[in-house]
């Protein structure tokens, strides 16, 4: 079988697509700005390149039909006719969409961009838009384990969390099975999580309680600045400030992979030496 190539194959989503590619049986060439430092799983081939450099990618994509794709920022129309010409047949694209926004959106037109590109290179393709990831409460980790303390704004604000490895698993499945070509998949988590229930829940996994203190928008802006780019924290306030409940559950992860999505007391379980 010809080689996977999985881009952010260092990051949260695209770890966890390795992981499950190689307990597959697959071959996976694993792509990173810096192969000295990744750390992935024994026989995953490294390679280096970037999408700000496209032809830098000629090389990774050498044999290869098969490629999970994370959006960044870069030159999508480009790295899409650089996939395209290698002879990659299948793309697995993991990024963002925002119905409601427009294309010239800052935080939209990027991802826009790439998607469409990918859409129109001949390619098989496969978009996967996830819900909020479980694994962006790993931000509370730090206060957690020195003050036993969560701050963070919008106390209420309630999403369908969804754990890294249900998207992984959603795209392995493109990767590997027919059927899924031309297709949108949303995965959340299987249930509505609010802030502070996260919170709580952590606590539950670590035997001892975790305190909820919630900021208002100015000082999350302040709390936030460094860790999110300043549209990504903008987009995080307009959100959940809207009020009520944003816990839509979407069906997809149980109808591409037959099981409920992983729930987010799961996740707690899964990462609690990282908060303790």
């Amino acid at each position: 079988m010809d080689p996977v190539l999985v881009t952010g194959a260092t990051g949260t989503v695209g770890g966890s697509v390795v992981r499950q590619l190689v307990a597959a049986g697959v071959r996976v060439r694993a792509l990173t700005r810096d192969p000295a430092s990744a750390r992935l799983p024994a026989g995953v081939e490294v390679v280096g390149g970037t999408f700000t450099e496209p032809s830098s990618l000629v090389p990774a994509l050498r044999g290869v039909r098969r490629v999970h794709l994370v959006s960044m920022a870069g030159d999508g129309p480009q790295v899409a006719e650089t996939l395209a010409r290698a002879g990659v047949e299948r793309v697995t694209h993991l990024g963002h969409d925002d119905p409601s926004k427009v294309d010239d959106d800052p935080f939209e037109s990027w991802h826009r961009q790439f998607r469409k590109a990918i859409e129109a290179s001949g390619m098989e393709w496969t978009h996967l838009f996830p819900g909020e990831f479980m694994a962006n409460t790993r931000e509370w980790a730090a206060s957690v384990r020195e003050e036993g303390v969560v701050r963070a704004p919008f106390g209420d604000w309630t999403t369908a969390l969804v754990h890294e490895d249900d998207i992984a698993a959603i795209a392995v499945r493109a990767l590997l099975e027919d059927g899924h070509a031309g297709r949108t998949y949303r995965p959340t988590g299987p249930e509505p999580v609010a802030r502070r229930d996260a919170v709580r829940l952590i606590g539950e996994a670590l035997g001892r309680p975790v305190r909820f203190e919630e900021l208002t928008p100015d000082q999350a802006r302040e709390h936030w600045r460094g860790v999110y780019p300043p549209e990504v924290v903008e987009w995080f306030l307009e959100i959940g400030g809207q009020g009520g409940d944003l816990g839509w559950v979407s069906p997809d992860v149980e109808r591409v992979l037959g099981r409920p999505g992983l729930t987010f007391a799961r996740w707690a379980r899964d990462h609690a030496a990282e908060f303790a």
